[in-house]
């Protein structure tokens, strides 16, 4: 007799194992229809986009890309640009190639006699720019010298672009950021977890989409929950935390589509692969991005609260990101929640930094701490009753005397003795004394482990729980308000990064490129974009 789920199973990874190679003669051909709006079309959005520098010409990613390309057309704001540039590379380089970099910034840029001197610069950044030594260097062009040129680059150079062609089309993409989202958008191939992975028709990008059953999040009282997280996740932008890349409603569910991170959980490599446990190489670097992850979080009042391995997942070149904000909430500064944890005590912070202890532990052992290796035939009174009167034991042969450390640290029982409580950064730990920190936020340091593409590291179909009985529900005004909030479409910082890193950012602005008549006229019969 035929196993139907394990059919189910095969079918579905079958579909996507080949959706992760993609199909790029029928990707061009999906695009030929496409075009921006009409620079006539985008004036209304001129107004809203704002005159704030920093969001329109170094967050934005295609506000970045634009206005780099207008500098380029005038020698003096180039030769600004590039030192910017030349300045940020030899703060990630290391050794002798930074003492290199170091060098030839001084011959550059900071010789009256060379082509690249930087004289827009005035005053004591002019004198402290013509007169640094390698000696003093990082002082110098990190402060006063890439302060002055930033600056610099916020007063014409910046008032110019606001008026350009190059600006000009920075609103036709905004325009084009504004299409609505339906599941027309994309392609949906396999279940993952509560939800699915697919592909944007018209990029080819890949994500993952949670699907929140609209009437099981009213039978649970959820909804205002639902939304909380995709508020949190469309703030946050770190390579850490998975990214929101669009939010969208269909009839029966609400759709959150996100970074895909197709190379499994923390929880699947601890207990699935080989010996329970992971390398330590692997331990700390996961550690060192997870800590990154959850620091952007604290820096805006964000405490996570849902920290543990399963949480934490891996894309397919062996980066690690945090996931499923459904329990974070924002804290006003210096505000705690009354929320019970284990003892009636308030606390911020506190418990992401312990939650992170309790899964390097479990990283190492293949069990926690507080239930030990036979944690099955332990009792939720059992581990609550070690978590406040015991200290953790270090039985397994991996632990190491600076792995016991971290670990004693960020358990602590009092929060003000804790790592990462105490006005500390935990990243100074000398734990971590193998990782360049900058380095690792601008992707430079290979991962230890890279998963297999041809592997796929997901629960089985069959595995995946079946939602409970929603029968009944019925929506009112109140929830169709709250269904319209949580659906705003694509979320502009990593929308912006798919056009760049497919292609089509480059294609669409390409003057030579012919668009498709068919395109346009399907385009104007829908009355929506063409890549619905």
């Amino acid at each position: 007799m035929c196993d139907m789920s394990a059919l189910d199973n095969l079918v579905a990874n079958t579909a996507y194992l080949k959706a992760q190679g993609g199909d790029e003669k029928e990707l061009r051909k999906r695009r030929q229809s496409l075009a921006l709006p009409k620079p006539s079309d985008c004036e209304s959005i001129r107004t809203s986009v704002g005159q704030d520098f920093e969001s329109l010409c170094e967050l934005q990613p295609i506000g970045k890309k634009l206005f780099r390309l207008f500098l380029n057309e005038t020698n003096e704001y180039a030769i600004a640009a590039e030192f910017l540039d030349e300045l940020n590379d030899w703060e990630l380089a290391e050794g002798a190639a930074q003492d290199k970099a170091c060098t030839n910034i001084i011959n550059q840029f900071c010789k009256e006699g060379s082509k690249s001197f930087l004289s827009f610069l005035s005053g004591e950044a002019l004198e402290k720019c013509k007169v640094v030594t390698e000696k003093d260097f990082k002082a110098v062009m990190t402060g006063k010298v890439k302060e002055a040129v930033r600056e610099f680059l916020k007063g014409k150079p910046f008032t110019e672009y606001m008026l350009s062609p190059f600006f000009d089309k920075f609103l036709q993409w905004r325009e084009y950021e504004r299409q609505p989202i339906t599941e027309k958008y994309f392609y949906e191939f396999r279940t993952l977890g509560k939800g699915g992975f697919g592909e944007v028709k018209n990029t080819g990008q890949m994500y993952a989409c949670k699907k929140l059953c609209k009437k099981r999040l009213k039978k649970k009282q959820g909804e205002k929950m639902a939304l909380l997280e995709k508020r949190i996740l469309e703030k946050v932008n770190s390579p850490f935390i998975v990214s929101l890349a669009y939010a969208y409603e269909t009839k029966s569910h609400l759709c959150l589509v996100m970074t895909l991170m197709n190379g499994g959980d923390l929880k699947y490599h601890i207990y699935n692969i080989g010996e329970k446990g992971i390398t330590m190489d692997r331990i700390i670097y996961y550690t060192a991005q997870i800590t990154t992850g959850m620091l952007h979080l604290h820096a805006m009042d964000i405490v996570y609260r849902d920290m543990k391995p399963e949480n934490v997942l891996l894309d397919s070149q062996g980066q690690c990101r945090l996931s499923d904000l459904g329990l974070a909430i924002e804290l006003p500064s210096g505000k705690t929640t009354t929320q019970k944890v284990l003892t009636d005590i308030p606390y911020r912070t506190s418990v992401d930094w312990w939650s992170l202890g309790v899964s390097i532990y479990e990283m190492v052992a293949g069990y926690t701490p507080f239930k030990g290796p036979d944690g099955k035939k332990v009792d939720k009174d059992e581990v609550k009753r070690r978590i406040i009167s015991e200290e953790p034991v270090f039985e397994h042969k991996n632990f190491d005397p600076l792995t016991k450390d971290i670990i004693v640290q960020f358990l602590k029982k009092k929060t003000e003795e804790r790592l990462g409580c105490k006005d500390d950064d935990p990243r100074v730990h000398e734990w971590f004394k193998s990782i360049n920190f900058s380095r690792l936020e601008a992707g430079l340091i290979p991962p230890p482990w890279l998963p297999k593409p041809n592997v796929v590291y997901a629960k089985d179909t069959g595995d995946i729980a079946e939602f409970s009985d929603v029968k009944g529900i019925e929506f009112d005004a109140k929830d169709e308000k709250l269904f319209k909030e949580f659906s705003t479409g694509a979320i502009s910082i990593p929308w912006q990064k798919e056009m760049i890193e497919t292609g089509l950012f480059d294609e669409l602005n390409d003057p030579n490129r012919k668009e498709s008549s068919a395109g346009l006229d399907q385009e104007k019969k829908s009355g929506t974009c063409a890549i619905l």
